[in-house]
Order: C-alpha cells, then sequence, then structure tokens
C-alpha cells in the first residue's frame, strides 16, 4: 500500500505576526498508524521541503506519545524535511491520500489548484481520501464529475466553530470549516468538542479534530486494506 500524506506549507496565521502551520499529532498519529501497516508513506507539500509546523502543537500540552516518537526519529524528521512538491504527485502512484491538518491548510491548499485536482483524481479513480480537522476545508473548492461540491449531500465532519473559538481565532481564519463545509451542502455532524469523531460517507473519510487523526487512520486503512 502506497500512500500520499499532504502537508501545508503556509506558515503565517492571518496578519497576527504567530506562526502556523500543521499540526503535529495529526501528522505523527496517521504516520505510524500507516507505518504499522507496512504502508509505504510519501510526505508532499506545495512548496516541498520541510513544512512549518504549528508551534502550538508541539507545546507540552499537546505533545503524546507518538509525536515524541516522531520527533526523535532521524528517518521521519528526514523525511519531513524532504517533502515532494505537490505539483509532482500523481494520484495514479498511490492507492490513497490523507490531509493532516493545522490553520496553514486553510490558506494555501484550500485555494491550490494542484491539491483540487488531486483530490478530484482520487475520487474520479475510486480511491479513498482522508483528511482532518481543518484539512476537510481543503475541499471547499473539490468537485465532483456533475459539477457540484463534492461535500453536497455527503456526511462530514470538520473543526468546530467551538473548538475554533476555543483557540481564539474564530475572526483570524479565512473561513470556519464547520461554516463552510455546509455552506457547500454537506451534511455536517460533529461529536463533543476536542473528542475523537470520524465520519465516513462513500470515498470520503474526515475527522473532526487533532485527536480523531489516529480513529481516521485506522479507518481509512480498513477500508484501503479490504
Amino acid at each position: 500500500m502506497k500512500i500520499v500524506m499532504v502537508l501545508t506549507s503556509h506558515d503565517q496565521l492571518g496578519n497576527t505576526g504567530r506562526k502556523t502551520g500543521f499540526w503535529l499529532e495529526e501528522l505523527a498519529a496517521p504516520y505510524y498508524a500507516f507505518k504499522a501497516a507496512g504502508a509505504e508513506i510519501v510526505l508532499a507539500s506545495p512548496k516541498g521541503g520541510q513544512p512549518p509546523l504549528d508551534p502550538k502543537s508541539n507545546e507540552p500540552s499537546f505533545q503524546t506519545d507518538l509525536t515524541r516518537r516522531f520527533e526523535a526519529d532521524a528517518q521521519a524528521t528526514a523525511q519531513l524535511a524532504t517533502t515532494v512538491r505537490l505539483d509532482s504527485v500523481s494520484q495514479a502512484d498511490f492507492d490513497t491520500v490523507f490531509y493532516p491538518g493545522g490553520h496553514g491548510p486553510l490558506w494555501d491548499l484550500a485555494e491550490d489548484k494542484h491539491s483540487i485536482a488531486l483530490i478530484e483524481s482520487f475520487i474520479a479513480a475510486g480511491k479513498y481520501v482522508a483528511l482532518v480537522c481543518h484539512a476537510p476545508g481543503v475541499l471547499r473548492h473539490v468537485k465532483r464529475a456533475d459539477g457540484k461540491p463534492l461535500v453536497d449531500g455527503k456526511n462530514v465532519t470538520g473543526f468546530t466553530n467551538t473548538e475554533e473559538e476555543a483557540v481564539g481565532l474564530t475572526k483570524v481564519v479565512p473561513f470556519l470549516v464547520e461554516d463552510e463545509l455546509k455552506t457547500k451542502g454537506g451534511l455536517y455532524s460533529k461529536g463533543a468538542d476536542w473528542a475523537s469523531y470520524v465520519v465516513a460517507d462513500g470515498l470520503l473519510i474526515t475527522g473532526q479534530n487533532p485527536g480523531s487523526s489516529a480513529e481516521a487512520a485506522q479507518l481509512l486503512l480498513s477500508k484501503v486494506g479490504s
């Protein structure tokens, strides 16, 4: 099994002067789930090279056994430092795609034509697409073959408005994931804030928050491996 994980290259948190990027747990937990399943993993980002880590995601209160394992894993950190450029990734070379979140994707991946085309090509090929936390916002411009939004009529989840409010970034982000999924016709549902909550509908798997990333990865593996 070959999996591409798509990370953000965006490191500015709006005009706050603070840094953002990808959320470490949302990379580390799926990364090791995929490794344990024997999958070959390729990491990609719009600009290639080292993607920006959201510094908050590496604060002690957000660290997990898996984030610490990743940080201490020379092979993993070397792979992260040399992500391939997103425009070089072809759906034909992979069995599935996984998008970790963090706030960064709302600025770059959500508007990236290569990301949009990549997701559309995976769906058209009958392959699963999984996205967690803020990453479901990357679906905002993704369309089905009939021209309708991919999420239209689909059961989906993603970072909640109340979770965004809790981290104080409601007025900073370019759009709210929950609102955007609903606007595009998604049948949005959610679990308790910060609890693991994952939804599957057809070829689409979405997770609500960082704590949902491990469950989303396991569900993806069960689908792709079956």
